[in-house]
């Protein structure tokens, strides 16, 4: 279960004004976003003994506004 940043939070910035995502919305968006990341994790070198979860880095990224929910 992701504490932070808060899901409300993140429903919120996915959404548009007045007109919030569901969770399924947020649980695509996130799960997409961090296969994304290991995809890209996979062909650049490794840093240290870092680790660092792709959902964490996925859920701050929608956050911070960096990711945006599309409907087709």
């Amino acid at each position: 279960m992701i504490n932070n940043p808060p899901v409300d939070l993140l429903i919120e910035q996915l959404g548009t004004e007045g007109q919030p995502v569901s969770r399924y919305c947020l649980c695509v968006v996130a799960a997409k976003r961090a296969r994304q990341i290991i995809e890209q994790t996979a062909s650049a070198p490794v840093r240290g003994n870092e680790i660092v979860k792709e959902l964490a880095v996925a859920s701050r990224e929608i956050a911070i506004g960096k990711v945006k929910c599309v409907k087709d």
